[in-house]
Formats: C-alpha cells, sequence, structure tokens
C-alpha cells in the first residue's frame, strides 16, 4: 500500500505531532507499507526522529511535486488543520483522486477552537469546513475528542485509533536514579504554551508548597509564553522551587523522565497527550487534568485526573505529594505495564492499515 503521509513539521520542538507522525511513519514502513513522508516546513529532510535506515521516503518540494515524485497514491493522510498547506492537500486529493484522511489532532477541541476564535471562524466558513466534508474519513486518538468531533456534523466516518509509544529500556541504574536524591521531583515536559495551563500549575504549586520537592519545567518556549509563566513563578515567591530547563530530546529527555518522581501535565485542552503516555513508558505516575483523555490513569492506578482548574490541580497535587516514593515507584510501574499492552506501535499501525484499506475499497467500490 501507498501511503502518503503530511504532517506541518517534524521539528522536535513542535510538540508531540512531530513525534507521532514521524513515529507512525516508521511503524508503518516496518509492517510492509510504501511511506512518503513530507512536511510544510520541509523539516523531514533534517528531522532526528526518523533516519534514512527507516525505509520511509523522504518527500521534500512543494506537495503537489512531492505527490506527483511519489507516484500512485493510494491513501493522504494529513495531519492537522487551519494551515494553507492543509487546504492545498484537500484540493489535490480531490484533484487526483486520491482518498484523504485527516487526523484534526485536537485542532477541533471547544478549547482549542475558541483560541483565535474569529480568525478560525472566517477559515471555517471560508474552506476549512468544506475541506473536511471533502475527506473520506477523520481520525481521532480519543473517545472524548470523538465525541467532540461528530458534534460539528460533518457527516463523514470518524476512527479512533490513539498514538502509539515507544518503551525505553530501564537499566537498573536508571531505575535507581530516583531514589539518590533527599528531594523529589514533578516534571512537566512539553511545549511552553497557554493551552498548556502553566500559570494554572504554578499558583496550585504556592498554595501548597510541598517540602523537600521541586517542580522542574522543560520544553521549548512557543508564542513568548515562558516569559509569563516565569512572571508567575516570581510573583508566587517560587524562583528557588522551580527551575526552567529549556527543550530535552533523547537521551536528555528520557533522562529527565527516569530521573524525576511524578509527572505533571496541567492543559486545558489535549487531543491526546503524547507527554502523557511517555511518562507511563518510562515508569512515572502522572497528574492530569480531565482536559486531557486519560481517565484510565485512576481506574489503572497509575495516578491522577482532576479539574482544569486551580484547585483541582492543587487538590491533585496534595494527593500526589503524600505519597511516599516506594508507591509512586509502584503506581509509575503499573502505568508502563498499561501502556505496553494497549500502546505499542505495531499494533497502531496495523490498525491504520486496516483503516487504510478500507477507505480503498470504499473508494474503489464508490461507497
Amino acid at each position: 500500500m501507498n501511503i502518503f503521509l503530511a504532517g506541518t513539521s517534524l521539528r522536535p520542538g513542535y510538540g508531540g505531532p512531530a513525534y507521532s507522525v514521524a513515529r507512525l511513519a516508521i511503524a508503518l514502513a516496518d509492517a510492509g507499507a510504501n511511506v512518503g513522508l513530507w512536511t510544510a516546513d520541509q523539516s523531514v529532510s533534517s528531522t532526528p526522529l526518523v533516519s534514512v535506515r527507516n525505509n520511509v521516503r523522504f518527500m521534500i518540494g512543494k506537495a503537489s511535486d512531492a505527490l506527483v515524485e511519489f507516484g500512485a497514491t493510494d491513501v493522504l493522510h494529513d495531519n492537522g488543520m487551519w494551515l494553507p498547506h492543509n487546504h492545498q492537500l484537500a484540493v489535490l486529493a480531490a484533484q487526483r483522486h486520491v482518498p484523504r484522511i485527516v487526523s484534526t489532532r485536537g485542532m477541533l477541541e471547544p478549547w482549542a477552537f475558541r483560541h483565535k476564535r474569529l480568525k478560525k471562524w472566517l477559515a471555517w466558513q471560508l474552506y476549512q469546513r468544506r475541506d473536511l466534508q471533502r475527506t473520506q474519513l477523520l481520525h481521532t486518538t480519543a473517545p472524548e475528542e470523538t465525541r467532540n468531533l461528530k458534534g460539528f456534523r460533518l457527516r463523514v466516518p470518524v476512527c479512533m485509533i490513539p498514538n502509539g509509544v515507544d518503551l525505553p529500556h530501564i537499566e537498573p541504574r536508571k531505575a535507581a536514579a530516583r531514589q539518590g536524591n533527599r528531594h523529589r521531583t514533578a516534571l512537566f515536559l512539553g511545549r511552553i504554551y497557554p493551552v498548556k495551563g502553566l500559570p494554572m500549575l504554578i499558583e496550585a504549586w504556592a498554595q501548597i508548597r510541598p517540602p523537600n520537592w521541586c517542580l522542574q519545567i522543560a520544553g521549548p518556549d512557543e508564542a513568548g509564553h515562558r516569559a509569563e509563566v516565569e512572571r508567575c513563578v516570581s510573583v508566587a515567591g517560587l524562583d528557588g522551587t522551580v527551575s526552567f530547563v529549556g527543550p530535552v530530546e533523547g537521551e536528555a529527555k528520557s533522562n529527565a523522565y527516569f530521573n524525576a518522581d511524578l509527572f505533571i501535565l496541567p492543559s486545558y485542552s489535549e487531543s491526546f497527550g503524547m507527554a502523557v503516555a511517555e511518562a507511563l513508558a518510562h515508569g512515572l505516575p502522572v497528574l492530569t487534568t480531565k482536559g486531557a483523555p486519560w481517565p484510565g490513569l485512576a481506574v489503572r492506578g497509575c495516578g491522577w485526573s482532576v479539574d482544569p482548574t486551580v484547585g483541582g490541580i492543587a487538590l491533585g497535587l496534595r494527593q500526589a505529594v503524600a505519597q511516599d516514593r516506594e508507591t509512586l515507584q509502584a503506581m509509575g510501574a503499573k502505568g508502563r505495564a498499561w501502556v505496553t499492552e494497549d500502546f505499542g506501535w505495531n499494533s497502531i499501525a496495523n490498525r491504520f492499515l486496516a483503516a487504510y484499506e478500507k477507505l480503498r475499497s470504499c473508494t474503489r467500490s464508490g461507497g
């Protein structure tokens, strides 16, 4: 099967979609598909997330030229919305009669749709709604995203397939890293951007001020939001407790997870929350909000899901920091077992291939 997989960017600083699209390309190629990977910013040619050894074809240049170079295409899978290249891909797929699937990547979630609302409303009226109605399949990563998407009444089939996650090898020395310090670390790792809710976390942390705990914020600044979060830290008098470490990738990123005792994602809205899956894969318990689609944290005994408010996060923090180190580690082990069972990339790739094949068969039969 020939799959043209398109994304906005594969730069690590772009966040979860960069990792999930790159890893999906690799998994599909490993499963035997012919995968052409293209990004609007041309970062496919330089990304550290995919190498030439992964049997993925790197497509560069304009989308129209890349499609011609790729050749016969069974499915065009676009990741994201709103941007000019998404509209261009919709037009190209229609012109070439290529079935198209769009992963909305949380971009129609209530918080995301309200953010820059006027600009998005205009785009929705001008082209975005029509582009989605012309696609043959929409993809979501979680039940709540599916429900919200169906509320737009686009009359297009929706399939739900979660992102996968790689399982790092936990060496004994890494497993022991969390035992080494008297102080314990709560970690946020992701884009420093308003949707992530970091000012709420800082306010909640200031209310609790847990002794012998520090908060580490890792990730790239986006839209200058880090300066706002730093001001929140200073106003709350937390400069000695909260640290910013900037972007972390590769081994440094993995070590950030291994050296932490708790992962926190205080987002207002997440379509999946790739960082949650990564933290669980590293054996970390997770505190996140109901804005992220991880209600199973409590059921599986590996974390907390709270209201996306200062009060909700403070409540979760009180419960989390009250646990001893051994309890947190046991919770992390349960989380790792969960993602091992349900989020392996081989299984995710096979589910996508089944969806692609059904889409291709329906298109050929005129269904």
